[in-house]
């Protein structure tokens, strides 16, 4: 059996849990290139979206009310569940020194996370909706012989109703840009910073700095002329190869859109990260 000094170890080993940090933000607005970027320091683990936001979720609604022995469930136990959550999944097969973890929902758990990880930094990617919602409708167009997990594998509709369902509350932007603004303006805001993908893939030295500075690290040296990332199986398996896929040199590329111009033109002034004057909370923005 485990001595009160196993305990002992074990619960202290919890306490100097890695540092976790968070990006989040709009879907097709670099998280990708940031988590691959992120990746060729060694000291930092980064991907693709992973599970445990699903996972908190659940788990919180588990703890709710709605189970009728939650009354045995303290705030602080709740937090040391979600710690260690964490905290096992990303567990001694882990090297890395610091944690990145990756989910468009985290956006909307600021709170949460602020409570469990006082000290963690969340880096939202951003970018022009016009051209996010480009992107999607470009990616869509290009696997047109494979019906998208985006649309639950619809065959019918038009870029119109596509849109319609990306732009709703629940969709694939809607939902993202909403958490988006409740973290820009809720009273967490100082765990977040805000990453345009225009400032990523443009001047890609400046972007990576400020992410170091803002969560406490020191600089480390990039090669944006050689990034690697490939999760090709997981894209191929959603209906839409390449998804995910990140050009080996960072740069940015200049194209026509592929939208309709009036659904362009619909989502052309939904920059609010832009507006200095309504940056209440003082957000970074990079």
């Amino acid at each position: 059996m485990a001595s009160d000094r196993d305990f002992r170890g074990i619960a202290e080993e919890r306490r100097r849990m890695r540092p976790v940090h968070f990006i989040s933000g709009l879907p097709r607005s670099g998280s990708t290139l940031l988590a691959a970027l992120l990746r060729q320091n060694p000291r930092f683990h980064a991907h693709m979206s992973s599970p445990l936001a699903g996972m908190v979720d659940t788990l919180l609604g588990e703890m709710s009310s709605r189970n009728e022995l939650s009354v045995f469930i303290t705030d602080g136990q709740r937090r040391q569940v979600l710690r260690g959550l964490f905290a096992n999944y990303y567990g001694v097969e882990f090297a890395a020194e610091v944690v990145f973890d990756t989910s468009r929902v985290w956006c909307s758990k600021l709170p949460v996370l602020s409570g469990i990880f006082p000290e963690s930094k969340m880096i939202a990617c951003v970018r022009h909706v016009s051209w996010i919602v480009d992107s999607v409708e470009r990616a869509i167009q290009k696997n047109a012989l494979r019906p998208s997990f985006m649309f639950n594998f619809q065959t019918g509709g038009t870029v119109y109703n596509r849109v319609e369902g990306l732009a709703n509350g629940d969709g694939l932007v809607g939902f993202s840009y909403n958490a988006l603004k409740e973290a820009f303006y809720g009273e967490h805001a100082r765990h977040l910073m805000l990453l345009q993908y225009e400032t990523l893939v443009s001047d890609p030295a400046k972007a990576m700095a400020a992410v170091y500075d803002f969560i406490g690290e020191p600089p480390f040296r990039h090669d944006f002329d050689n990034v690697h990332f490939n999760v090709d199986e997981f894209d191929a398996h959603t209906g839409m190869p390449g998804l995910h896929a990140v050009g080996k040199k960072v740069a940015a590329a200049e194209r026509k859109s592929v939208l309709p111009p009036d659904i362009f033109r619909r989502f052309e002034n939904e920059a609010f990260w832009l507006n200095a004057r309504a940056n209440i909370r003082g957000v970074r923005v990079v």
